[in-house]
């Protein structure tokens, strides 16, 4: 498993991809459990009220959250490809630059140390 976190704005956006073998979840819209890779995410978009107050780049903003998004890939490098623009795409959802967006691949997040 990885997770690829997306920095941008003062805060962060983190998706999970399952490697081959491992067990993804199952839900409405999963992909088929035959895909090597599978990268799943929140989707959010700015809205002008309701939603969840964020502050990001230093203004408070109106988030809303749709489901999940689980995508199948046959590679590796695809998916993480897939996974790194779909973070950038969240991003420039709330009006922040895609190449502002600082993007980290975590292995082995079980050994990742807490932050303090």
């Amino acid at each position: 498993m990885l997770l690829v976190r997306g920095h941008a704005g003062g805060t962060a956006l983190t998706g999970t991809l399952y490697e081959r073998g491992e067990r993804p979840p199952t839900f409405e819209g999963a992909p088929d459990e035959g895909a090597p890779y599978v990268w799943v995410c929140d989707e959010f978009y700015e809205v002008e009220s309701g939603g969840q107050v964020q502050r990001i780049d230093g203004q408070e903003r109106h988030v809303a959250f749709e489901a999940p998004t689980a995508r199948g890939f046959d590679t590796r490098e695809t998916a993480l490809d897939a996974a790194k623009e779909h973070v950038r795409t969240q991003f420039a959802r709330l009006g922040l630059a895609s190449e502002d967006v600082e993007i980290e691949v975590i292995e082995n997040p079980d050994r990742e140390e807490p932050d303090l």
